[in-house]
């Protein structure tokens, strides 16, 4: 296991920086390129992608699965607010990367949290991952800059609720595997979350 994760880390390592940047590092000046990078920087994001699964898989058996993540998309929109009004957010990468692993570890353990908390937890962790979100963005005019918003808000509610919608889908043929599943994908999302997390704390 160590071997695994040390071997992730090393990968990251050295492709540190097109994993938030769907623009080769440029700021979106078009209504085009503002919603391409919109849509794209949760997905090429390896830490933010993996939270939204698990958010999306956490979210899934519960009778309000498909407004739950509505928390999280909404406060990542806040937290693109708070970083382009120049407000800073400490550590925020590594609070990015510490959200991953709790909801990786959330996925992992039998016991579930009620929906008041989790929606917390996610309006929490969204405003940090917005915030991350920001930078890409710093700096574009009006017009790139809501067409990126909204290729945000698209793309993290749409993976979410498909995430929910497939769950349910399967759960109509397959019920009994699907908590196994989420175990194991809940693993694997808590490894991206410590990689991430040792990355940043090294840097």
């Amino acid at each position: 296991m160590l071997r695994l994760v040390a071997a992730i880390a090393a990968l990251f390592a050295a492709t540190p920086a097109f994993a938030h940047h769907a623009m080769d590092g440029q700021t979106p000046n078009t209504l085009a390129t503002g919603l391409i990078s919109g849509l794209a920087h949760p997905v090429i994001g390896l830490d933010h992608l993996a939270f939204i699964l698990a958010a999306g898989l956490l979210a899934a058996p519960r009778a309000r699965g498909l407004v739950l993540p509505l928390a999280f998309v909404l406060a990542s929109l806040a937290g693109v607010v708070v970083h382009l009004n120049g407000v800073d957010l400490p550590a925020g990468e590594i609070l990015v990367a510490g959200s991953v692993l709790l909801l990786g570890i959330l996925l992992v353990i039998p016991r579930r949290i009620d929906d008041s908390l989790f929606a917390a937890i996610l309006a929490l962790a969204g405003l940090f991952h917005g915030y991350a979100f920001g930078e890409s963005i710093v700096g574009a005019e009006t017009t790139p800059l809501g067409a990126y918003v909204a290729g945000l808000a698209i793309i993290q509610y749409g993976i979410a609720a498909g995430v929910v919608l497939a769950w349910r889908f399967l759960g109509r043929s397959a019920s009994d595997r699907l908590p196994q599943l989420s175990r194991f994908a809940g693993a694997g999302v808590a490894v991206i979350g410590a990689v991430f997390l040792v990355l940043n704390l090294a840097a």
